[in-house]
């Protein structure tokens, strides 16, 4: 069965290479479904898909030993309908994953099979408020990314997609500043049964009316050449029917500045974040009596874009993300990263990711590279400490509540290339990261012990 399916993968990737797009060795232009077709003005027509190989060597979960692998696949097709200040989208999703087995990492962020993704109605006008102003107001189902995309984003890695519905509201004035409201409910996707994901059953996923979240952003051009971005988020979750939260009632307040790069000169990011209000440490049923909340969050980056035929760009990053210092009092100071992306900062997800924006400090460099014409690539090396050390190191598992086993990590190292073989349609990806176990994942008592863990990926993205 599973050489079937790798089979039938491969040849359909050559025959989408070379059928649909033989005509354009002629033409710089990528081929698009729409033009193809020759739909009328008022229906615009895309999809994209993407078939990406994963393997993990050396499992660093709790309660997961050995090594693991997956072929995760995702298409999308959307519609877009009407002229004039006022049009209908509608996006589909298929998430799937294959060669995986009863051992696998299988959860919603990897399969979430044939869903309706986005269905809104959209409004746009000009010159509201002011002279050369544009608004855009979406009601309905919809993704989102705000800001950098640190605490919401349409993922572009991960498998599957967030989608929210309710209301988002964008003004942008001519001179720069821009403005962003939203309301929503978010989506929970569904099944959430590791058997039904591993078969890639479908559900149709639902709106919880127990939860809300909500957030205002402001971004602007500063006086000394610096972006600046002000953004307040809301969540507000308790308990459904089938459904147990972690009874968030939280406030995301902070900033971010960042400078334009240009060649021979240096860059610099600055993203902080506190947090504020009430949780529990666990969604666990067994886990009763809320916490007071305050918790905290930095990112600093500092980059140099080098004069040369390469376009080499070095970069210095420093995340903290705040942990709870002590399990066993009546706060939690763990970060919450709410709907954010994280591959750009900390590395692949997928059946790997294992750092995210909670309980963590991290140092490192990366230096990205153009070496040609569509192709592109980078190498970082990151070490990684847990802020506090009695608290959980996130997405493993794994902790020590009496903070013997230290905070050290380890350290890690990725590669990434990336290959634009056909612009605006075929890109080519392969990645690999390496993490070096150390102090804690060496001495806490629930470790597997597997040691260095080494994950790779190879992927084909189509656009049509």
């Amino acid at each position: 069965m599973q050489l079937r399916v790798v089979t039938s993968l491969a040849v359909t990737c050559l025959v989408l290479m070379a059928a649909p797009f033989e005509s354009l060795a002629e033409s710089s232009q990528p081929w698009k479904l729409n033009r193809a077709m020759g739909t009328p003005d008022w229906l615009i027509l895309e999809g994209t898909h993407r078939t990406r190989y994963e393997s993990l060597d050396s499992q660093f979960r709790l309660g997961r030993t050995g090594s693991d692998q997956v072929l995760v696949l995702r298409t999308t097709m959307k519609a877009t309908l009407g002229r004039g200040p006022f049009v209908l989208v509608g996006e589909m999703i298929d998430s799937r994953a294959e060669l995986n087995d009863s051992g696998s990492m299988v959860n919603t962020s990897i399969v979430n099979s044939v869903e309706p993704l986005q269905a809104y109605v959209q409004w746009r006008d000009k010159d509201l408020f002011s002279k050369g102003s544009r608004s855009d107001l979406r009601l309905g189902r919809f993704t989102m990314d705000v800001g950098s995309r640190r605490f919401v984003a349409r993922s572009r890695y991960r498998n599957t997609l967030s989608a929210f519905s309710g209301a988002d509201w964008k003004w942008r004035g001519e001179g720069g500043d821009q403005w962003r409201v939203f309301y929503t409910l978010p989506v929970y996707r569904l099944p959430t049964f590791a058997g039904d994901l591993r078969d890639n059953e479908r559900k149709l996923d639902e709106v919880d009316t127990e939860v809300k979240f909500w957030g205002l952003h402001y971004a602007t051009d500063l006086s000394w050449g610096d972006r600046g971005e002000f953004f307040y988020f809301g969540i507000d979750e308790d308990d459904s029917p089938g459904r147990v939260t972690r009874n968030r009632d939280l406030a995301t307040i902070g900033f971010r500045m960042t400078h334009p790069t240009q060649v021979a000169q240096f860059d610099h990011q600055i993203e902080s974040a506190f947090q504020f209000g009430e949780s529990r440490l666990s969604s666990s049923s067994t886990v009763v009596g809320d916490l007071d909340h305050t918790a905290y969050f930095l990112h600093l980056e500092l980059g140099y874009t080098f004069n040369s035929p390469w376009q080499a760009r070095l970069i210095a990053q420093y995340d903290y993300a705040s942990g709870d210092g002590d399990p066993l009092d009546s706060d939690n100071e763990r970060f919450e990263s709410l709907f954010g992306a994280r591959r750009f900062d900390f590395g692949p997800t997928g059946i790997y990711g294992p750092f995210s924006r909670t309980n963590l400090k991290t140092f490192g460099f990366r230096l990205q590279l153009k070496p040609g014409k569509g192709f592109s690539g980078f190498i970082s090396h990151r070490a990684y400490w847990l802020a506090s050390d009695k608290d959980t190191w996130a997405t493993t598992g794994l902790q020590d509540v009496d903070g013997d086993s230290g905070t050290y990590l380890g350290q890690q190292i990725e590669v990434r290339g990336r290959w634009n073989l056909r612009p605006g349609n075929i890109r080519l990806e392969a990645g690999i990261a390496h993490l070096f176990a150390d102090e804690f994942r060496d001495d806490v008592p629930t470790s597997n012990r597997q040691g260095d863990s080494t994950y790779f990926y190879s992927q084909v993205s189509l656009s049509f």
